[in-house]
């Protein structure tokens, strides 16, 4: 009597023939990950129609201040940043886009699928690059909808009383490229959040507390306090769309345009390294 042959058990193994994955195949793959998830485009959508809303609704404000002013008094006219482009439509934004950057990388930790996409691609730092180059490249385009379509409502509406200005007025390009660029860098840093925390709940209070809680807790009038804020992804999104300097007489800090422009870029910058960092060193 013979005993029962056994097979050993050996982990998975990529076949001799089958090329490794390639950067546009990571990148189709994350696309159809994004766009499969349903919440998605109704979120979305229904950003993008509140925030470029809250935009007219500014307007007409203004208009109503035009209609109600004495003779002697008239409200500034030119572009007013804050007409097209409210804080209350804005900070909304940043609250979705780093939801649903957290989304990209939360969904598959809470469905298991994170387990078989790190066996089809043990190079976990390049899925957590291709996740963030997706999710970079769709809130762009949702940025530059809404900064667009914010800046044109409001002027459209402005029109009325004659104080519209056209997209060449000094001062609206930034503001425009800014809002543009806000929803990519809190997309990208609510995917790294997502990759720290991986529970949804617990991403998406992290994010509101790190975007939109933290900056009102240092005041910008004591100079410690004020270089807190300034690090702050929502400071520098308000002085790089406001269009006057501080004022010679005035207690507050202010800060700097280029200073505003490098914190855009280094809280991606840090959020996505950190997650490459944490994603290689960590079990999924």
């Amino acid at each position: 009597m013979t005993a029962p042959a056994t097979v050993p058990v050996t982990p998975f193994s990529r076949p001799a023939n089958e090329p490794p994955a390639r950067v546009g195949d990571l990148l189709a793959a994350e696309w159809i990950k994004t766009r499969s998830l349903r919440s998605t485009p109704w979120a979305i959508g229904v950003t993008i129609l509140f925030v470029v809303g809250s935009s007219a609704v500014a307007a007409l404000a203004d208009i109503d201040q035009f209609a109600n002013a004495t003779p002697g008094v008239r409200p500034p006219r030119g572009f007013v940043p804050f007409t097209a482009y409210p804080p209350s439509g804005y900070l909304l934004l940043m609250l979705v886009a780093a939801g649903l950057g957290a989304l990209t990388v939360v969904s598959e930790y809470g469905s298991g699928l994170i387990r078989t996409t790190t066996v089809a691609v043990p190079a976990r730092g390049a899925v957590v690059l291709a996740k963030a180059a997706v999710t970079a490249a769709l809130w762009t385009v949702v940025g530059l909808i809404v900064s667009t379509g914010s800046f044109l409502v409001a002027q459209a509406v402005l029109e009325g009383e004659r104080a519209g200005v056209p997209i060449t007025h000094p001062g609206v390009f930034r503001a425009l490229a800014a809002s543009a660029l806000l929803a990519p860098v809190c997309a990208l840093v609510g995917l790294g959040l997502g990759v720290l925390v991986r529970h949804s709940a617990a991403t998406v209070l992290t994010a509101a507390l790190t975007l939109l809680m933290l900056p009102p807790l240092f005041s910008p009038s004591e100079r410690w306090s004020a270089d807190i804020n300034h690090m702050m992804v929502a400071s520098a999104w308000r002085r790089l769309v406001q269009n006057w300097g501080p004022s010679p007489d005035s207690h507050v800090f202010i800060p700097t345009v280029p200073g505003s422009w490098l914190v855009y870029a280094l809280w991606p910058l840090a959020a996505v390294a950190l997650a490459v960092i944490v994603v290689r060193r960590r079990d999924v």
